[in-house]
């Protein structure tokens, strides 16, 4: 299979995650067959597209025809055999997933590849009952949103095929993604274990009133946020040793394990809850006053405008 071999694929679920993968795939010329047992969910679905079909970049199909490949179904069953991925987008639950891979595994074709979206569950926990062709099933997780964030962590289990994620690669990067793969299956995979200790240590710092919420985020939108936009922690190390990594680490490793060393000892509890309460209390002072619908637009705008900078660069 090849990214030009992959013209139909099935969306599994359509939250926040599926349907901003269903607006990609839409606006890249696929045709997207749809499925979504929530109440509701094929009207929230059109919703988000019509809102969101503006901001995909390089879009290749009009506004007027955004629509026309997409097709909601109740049962996704009779449409298996026209599919050549199969996105999944279900809830994070291990019974759930189990369940929906062994029957996808046992009634699709063998050459359908199939990538779940989870944030954190490796495959190889969900595929234990897949009989037929589990070499096919891997992850495929996106940043969120997958209509505007380049990143898909490409995670495959022990008896993934080769072949299967090297087609993945392929198609995501035909879909404009700038995919990686994670060589060896670790809870959280890669994006989301760097977030939460980025996370972990503002949560702290916030509740111990070292700063307030309102200037840790300007230290990462005004800071760390636009240097690592272009180089990422490791190459901003690099450019900080003067181009020279060990002279970086030997200079400023000894700093830096005294503040690790002090960040372990003022750990933020995740199982306090007094420590949830304080926390929450001093970013409602921040967020009280948010207008989210306009803060999501903005952002859209701002990544869309940030992305096509690097892409010139």
């Amino acid at each position: 299979m090849t990214s030009t071999s992959i013209k139909t694929v099935g969306v599994i679920g359509t939250g926040v995650i599926g349907a901003s993968w269903t607006a990609l795939f839409l606006a890249k010329g696929l045709r997207v067959i749809v499925t979504d047992p929530a109440p509701g969910a094929e009207s929230k679905l059109h919703e988000y597209l019509k809102k969101n079909c503006w901001a995909i970049p390089n879009k290749i199909t009009t506004p007027d025809k955004y629509l026309q490949n997409l097709t909601f179904v109740e049962d996704i069953d009779p449409y298996l055999g026209e599919l050549d991925l199969i996105q999944e987008n279900g809830p994070e639950r291990l019974d759930f997933k189990r369940r929906l891979f062994a029957h996808l595994d046992a009634k699709t074709p063998e050459h359908v590849l199939i990538a779940s979206s989870s944030s954190g569950l490796p495959s190889s926990e969900f595929v234990t009952d897949c009989e037929r062709s589990p070499s096919r099933i891997l992850i495929g997780h996106p940043f969120n949103p997958p209509h505007l964030i380049p990143l898909v962590e490409i995670v495959p289990h022990p008896k993934t095929g080769d072949e299967h994620v090297t087609a993945a690669c392929e198609f995501y990067r035909s879909l404009g993604k700038d995919p990686i793969v994670v060589k060896r299956e670790t809870s959280g995979f890669i994006a989301n274990r760097l977030q939460a200790a980025v996370c972990a240590e503002a949560y702290s710092l916030i509740s111990r009133g070292i700063v307030s919420a309102e200037d840790l985020y300007k230290t990462m939108t005004s800071g760390l946020g636009l240097r690592w936009a272009f180089s990422g922690p490791i190459m901003t190390n690099l450019l900080g040793g003067g181009g020279d990594f060990g002279h970086f680490m030997d200079h400023l490793g000894p700093a830096m394990k005294s503040w690790l060393d002090n960040m372990h000892q003022h750990q933020f509890d995740m199982d306090s809850t007094t420590e949830k309460e304080n926390l929450k209390e001093k970013v409602n002072q921040l967020v009280s006053h948010v207008n989210i619908e306009k803060t999501e637009k903005d952002r859209d705008i701002f990544l869309t405008g940030l992305i096509s900078a690097r892409s010139e660069i």
